[in-house]
């Protein structure tokens, strides 16, 4: 009999711990278990196949830690990340396979992959703007969704985005930079996660919308690109490449 596939999450009480705990058991897999602030990761990591984080910036180091100990992999979806957690995601990597993302859902992927080529194509002129809006709990902003996105533009044009972004505006800000992409967050309600990019030239628009209508969406892909994960040797991975795009 064919053992199954276990996962370990992290973050497990919260709305996307849960979901995850939903999505594992319609995959046919089981859950090894989960933990929350206080709990031990390495523990955990040691009863998973695979770990699943969607828990803060600030246990980061120490989830990284556990799965190199363990030798096991895993997925991060927490937002908000700085320069220092994404060094420590590239240490980890050395050594066991991590997958680390803005979000999970399928369809997020492919709208990157879209907003990368239609970046690529149109030139400065267009000004590229990014819109999100998440329910009234998010403590991130931009999400990390936006910024995955804005990376996608900024790639397409072979830019820096930390070095051509606008963000804040208010007041009296001046005009727009050439060549800027420009961020937009909205809060409020339930909303799981809407984001637009809009390139907008003189007298036409094109506008790449994806709306999330329940985290569900998100959890899916986490497991789907997890399971895709334990296939892989020790290395830095994106959901484009879960995707195959």
């Amino acid at each position: 009999m064919t053992r199954m596939t276990s996962i370990g999450i992290i973050g497990s009480k919260g709305r996307m711990g849960q979901a995850l705990a939903v999505a594992a058991d319609e995959a046919g897999l089981s859950v090894a278990g989960g933990i929350d602030a206080g709990g031990d990761p390495i523990a955990l990591a040691k009863s998973a196949d695979v770990l699943i984080d969607f828990s803060s910036p600030a246990a980061l180091v120490s989830n990284l830690g556990a799965a190199v100990a363990a030798n096991t992999p895993i997925l991060i979806g927490t937002t908000g990340l700085n320069e220092d957690h994404h060094r420590a995601i590239d240490d980890a990597a050395a050594h066991v396979a991590v997958l680390q993302t803005g979000n999970t859902s399928l369809g997020v992927t492919l709208l990157a992959r879209l907003v990368q080529e239609a970046a690529a194509k149109l030139g400065p002129d267009w000004d590229i703007e990014i819109v999100e809006m998440h329910h009234r709990m998010k403590v991130d902003a931009p999400s990390g969704t936006a910024l995955l996105l804005g990376e996608a533009a900024a790639k397409g044009r072979q830019i820096d985005l930390v070095k051509h972004s606008e963000r804040g505006r208010d007041g009296h800000t001046g005009a727009r930079e050439v060549g800027a992409i420009g961020f937009a967050a909205l809060r409020g309600g339930t909303v799981a996660g809407d984001h637009s990019v809009i390139f907008a030239a003189d007298n036409e628009r094109i506008e790449l919308v994806h709306r999330a209508e329940n985290r569900a969406i998100f959890a899916k892909g986490a497991v789907k690109a997890a399971q895709w994960l334990l296939r892989q040797p020790a290395g830095r991975y994106t959901m484009d490449q879960v995707l195959g795009v």
